[in-house]
């Protein structure tokens, strides 16, 4: 994600802060229900995760496996805060950035080596090559981490991003794709309408009522989060990364999140 998109999304965090949300909540996580769990994150760039953050962490310090999967190389990622020119050093950069907010959370890193908007600059043919890597990779990585829940973009991508819509929509593709020795959950990230204005509700915003799942967590945990994506100096000021601290907290420190899931019923007709 770019820092122009947060910029966008956090002003209408900061306008619409006041609002209560009144979804169905969970209680923090106890040890019986982390035992031997995994959870898997799976976004588009370095610095996606920054979305999730204080969850992984709170997730990974309450002794569940936590794998971060970061599709993209971010060397597309270019800011008018820094002198990058170069798309390689650039990657190279944001791996390094990326490593550096994984260790601060907890959890392990999995950085695939696709290049943003998966080479579409180089032609249809190196773009279906990549797509198509990215799911064979997926299917090989959910294959032998047996993840039990895995939280990823919605349709709107977050901010109807081309690379976020189309990493959430593969990430779906392939958990339906066959039966799994242990089907994980599926999770939407997704930010409330309610927040948004009419324009933003168009294109990145889920209705509240499909929110579902809403996750807590602390000031101690957003403080952790802050300095991982503090680790994000190609992409975040220290002063963005304060405002979003500063939203989130006012937003009630809570993520949400849209459950994908079939009901199993076998009916014969499209209308119930």
């Amino acid at each position: 994600m770019t820092t122009a998109i947060l910029k966008t999304l956090l002003t209408g965090f900061i306008l619409f802060s006041g609002l209560s949300l009144n979804l169905p909540g969970i209680n923090q996580i106890s040890t019986e229900k982390s035992e031997n769990k995994v959870l898997m994150a799976i976004f588009a760039h370095p610095d996606d995760e920054t979305l999730v953050s204080p969850i992984l962490y709170q997730y990974a310090n309450a002794g569940v496996e936590v794998i971060l999967v970061i599709a993209t190389d971010g060397r597309l990622g270019f800011t008018d805060f820094t002198d990058y020119e170069d798309e390689d050093e650039l990657a190279s950069v944001r791996r390094n950035e990326l490593r550096c907010a994984a260790d601060i959370l907890g959890i392990e890193m999995i950085h695939l080596d696709y290049e943003d908007q998966f080479g579409i600059s180089k032609g249809h043919n190196e773009w279906i090559s990549q797509t198509r890597g990215f799911m064979l990779d997926l299917h090989n990585i959910i294959d032998e981490k047996n993840p039990d829940a895995i939280i990823t973009f919605g349709p709107d991508g977050f901010s109807n991003h081309m690379d976020h819509r189309l990493t959430g929509l593969t990430v779906t593709q392939v958990v339906l794709s066959r039966e799994w020795e242990k089907t994980p959950e599926l999770y939407y990230f997704g930010v409330p309408s309610s927040l948004l204005d009419d324009q933003g509700q168009m294109f990145m915003g889920v209705d509240d009522s499909h929110l579902t799942l809403q996750i807590q967590f602390s000031n101690d945990e957003a403080a952790m989060a802050k300095q991982a994506a503090l680790c994000h100096k190609s992409q975040f000021t220290t002063e963005f990364v304060e405002e979003w601290i500063n939203t989130m907290n006012e937003w009630g420190n809570k993520i949400h999140f849209r459950p994908f899931k079939a009901d199993g019923e076998k009916r014969n007709s499209l209308f119930n």
